[in-house]
C-alpha cells in the first residue's frame, strides 16, 4: 500500500510539472491589448522543433496553404499570361512565398472571395490569409492577426473615390449627405464608413474593390470609400476610367488600425510569431515596400 501511495504521489507531481510546463509554453505566445500579435520568433532555422498546432501541421504536410482574393493590385492579382500558381502575383504573394521559403515548405495559393477569407482560415480551408487585410476589432475577435507590414505613405489612408465630373460637388465627407456610397464588404473601409459617414441615402456593400470603382464610374453610386493608395494606382493605370480621389477627405485611423496584416485561425499564436519573424525581416530591409512599387508598375503594364 505504501508503494502504491508513493507511486500515485509521484504521478501527481509529474502531472503538476507537465501542466506547469504546458502553461509556461503557452505563456510564451501572447496577443497585445488590441488582440493582435506584435512579438516574433527567429525564423532563420525554419519551423522550430517544438512546433504545435497549424505550424506543426504545415511542417508535416510540407505545404503552406494561403488564401487570398487575387483582385487587389498591386498586392494580389492575376497575370493571365502565366499558368498555375505562378499566375498569382503581387507584393502579398511575394510575402506568402517568403513565409513558405522560411518554413522550408511548398506554397499553395488558394483564390477566394474576400468575404470568405476569415471563414476559410477559421474552418481550416487554408493555413493563412494574406490579402491586404486591415485590422479591425471584429476581425481580431475572430482570427489571430499579425503585426502590420504594409503602411500607407503620408497623406494616404482611406478616403473618397468619385467621378471626376463630380469633383466640384463632392469635396468632403459632408457632401455625401443624400448620396449613394459604396465600399467593399468585410473591408476596413466598410467599418470606417459606418463610423465616420452619416447622412448618405444608400450604403451598398460589394465583394471587390473593383466593383466599387465600376459602380461609381457607371454612375450607379456617387462615391466609394477605398484605400487611397490602391485607388490612385488604379486610376493611374486606367486613365480613361473617369475617376478621381477627393484630396481633402480622409478617414483618420487610430495607430492600431494602420498596416495590413496576415490572419490565422484564432489561437494560432505560435504560427503568427513565425509570420511576424518574416515580417520583421521585410520591415528592416524595406523589401515589402520595394515589391509594392514594382508590382504597381507590373499592374499598370497589364492595364489594371
Amino acid at each position: 500500500m505504501k508503494l502504491r501511495a508513493i507511486a500515485l504521489a509521484l504521478a501527481a507531481l509529474m502531472c503538476l510539472g507537465l501542466g506547469a510546463h504546458a502553461e509556461e509554453a503557452a505563456a510564451q505566445y501572447i496577443e497585445n491589448e488590441w488582440n493582435f500579435v506584435e512579438n516574433a520568433m527567429d525564423v532563420t532555422g525554419g519551423i522550430p522543433e517544438g512546433a504545435e498546432g497549424v505550424l506543426a501541421s504545415v511542417r508535416e504536410a510540407g505545404v503552406l496553404r494561403v488564401g487570398t482574393e487575387p483582385y487587389f493590385p498591386p498586392q494580389e492579382f492575376i497575370d493571365p499570361a502565366l499558368e498555375g500558381q505562378d499566375r498569382y502575383v503581387g507584393a502579398d504573394m511575394e510575402l506568402a512565398r517568403l513565409v513558405a521559403q522560411r518554413m522550408g515548405v511548398e506554397l499553395e495559393i488558394i483564390p477566394m472571395e474576400f468575404t470568405h477569407v476569415l471563414d476559410a482560415v477559421s474552418e481550416g480551408e487554408c493555413d493563412l490569409v494574406i490579402s491586404a487585410l486591415a485590422y479591425t476589432p471584429e476581425r481580431a475577435s475572430r482570427v489571430t492577426l499579425s503585426k502590420g507590414y504594409n503602411y500607407a505613405e503620408a497623406g494616404a489612408g482611406s478616403g473618397l473615390v468619385i467621378r471626376a465630373a463630380d469633383a466640384g460637388a463632392i469635396a468632403g465627407l459632408d457632401d455625401l449627405n443624400g448620396r449613394d456610397v459604396i465600399a467593399q464588404s468585410g473591408s476596413l473601409q466598410e467599418a470606417l464608413t459606418a463610423q465616420h459617414v452619416t447622412g448618405y441615402r444608400e450604403f451598398r456593400r460589394v465583394g471587390s474593390v473593383e466593383a466599387c470603382y465600376d459602380a461609381v464610374a457607371r454612375g450607379d453610386m456617387d462615391a466609394a470609400i477605398c484605400d487611397i493608395e490602391s485607388a490612385l494606382a488604379y486610376i493611374e493605370g486606367s486613365p480613361d476610367c473617369g475617376l478621381t480621389v477627393v484630396e481633402d477627405a480622409r478617414l483618420v485611423l487610430e495607430p492600431q488600425f494602420d498596416g495590413d496584416r496576415v490572419a490565422a485561425k484564432k489561437g494560432e499564436l505560435q504560427l503568427m510569431y513565425f509570420v511576424n519573424g518574416v515580417i520583421d525581416e521585410l520591415l528592416e530591409s524595406g523589401q515589402y515596400r520595394q515589391w509594392f512599387i514594382e508590382y504597381e508598375e507590373y499592374a499598370r503594364k497589364l492595364g489594371m
